[in-house]
């Protein structure tokens, strides 16, 4: 009998939020306290935090660039995002101003965390809905962490239910804080795309950080767009662009 608690599900988006979401540009407070207790699930964390916050966010985007851009498509709504976030990413190599492992982790959570609303907006851009619990799976499988969605759904059911019992007990990890930050550094990391030990040269040699950082932030987070976009291109229901002969 299989005893993990599935994972938590995001509302769908019958109704998706009226207001304006401000979506944050990096994990939240408590996402990092989350992820630093728990750095084994970190990438599950970001996944399931990234679906509640951001997934908003990208509801508001796709309605609002169809109402601004009547009758364009939805191969071209995802290229606009996939261009949004690829410069964003550019730039988040020097996003924590710190030096050595501490700003190397903040570095690719941030990364982590942009190529998370990245993947949302080009599944709103073909219809997908971005709320769906379904996209924390996606996420985890398109981003690398693991190789098939029937493992990824396992590993945030087990992400959920630490998350539930930290809540309730406070079940936070008393490991040494050094040993801690270079499991969450490598977790999350892989889920960027982006090899750890790359990122640690960057932040440690001085001028590293600028060519290196913008380089495989810039790469991987274009891999993650097309494979984002072959998944949810083949999954919406949005008409795509016809191609040009």
């Amino acid at each position: 009998m299989n005893d993990t608690p599935p994972a938590p599900a995001p509302q769908p988006s019958a109704n998706p939020p009226a207001g304006p979401t401000d979506a944050p540009e990096g994990p939240p407070a408590r996402l990092w306290d989350r992820m630093r207790d728990d750095p084994q699930y970190a990438p599950e964390h970001l996944a399931l935090e990234a679906v509640r916050r951001l997934g908003p966010e990208a509801v508001q985007w796709a309605g609002r660039a169809r109402s601004e851009q009547p009758g364009v498509s939805a191969d071209v709504l995802a290229d606009q995002a996939a261009r949004k976030f690829i410069n964003l990413a550019r730039l988040s190599g020097a996003v924590s101003g710190a030096a050595g492992l501490p700003g190397a982790v903040i570095d690719v959570g941030v990364l982590a965390w942009t190529q998370a609303r990245m993947v949302l907006h080009i599944a709103a851009a073909y219809d997908v809905d971005p709320l769906h619990s379904d996209r924390a799976t996606d996420l985890l499988v398109l981003q690398r962490v693991h190789k098939v969605a029937e493992s990824a759904r396992l590993a945030l059911g087990v992400a959920a239910g630490r998350e539930r019992a930290d809540a309730l007990f406070g079940l936070g990890g008393q490991r040494p804080l050094g040993r801690v930050m270079l499991q969450l550094g490598v977790r999350l990391a892989q889920m960027a795309g982006v090899r750890a030990a790359k990122r640690i040269v960057a932040k440690i040699v001085p001028g590293a950080a600028i060519v290196l950082g913008t380089w495989a932030n810039s790469s991987a987070t274009k891999d993650l767009a097309q494979r984002s976009r072959a998944l949810y291109r083949a999954r919406g229901t949005a008409v795509p662009e016809p191609r040009q002969p």
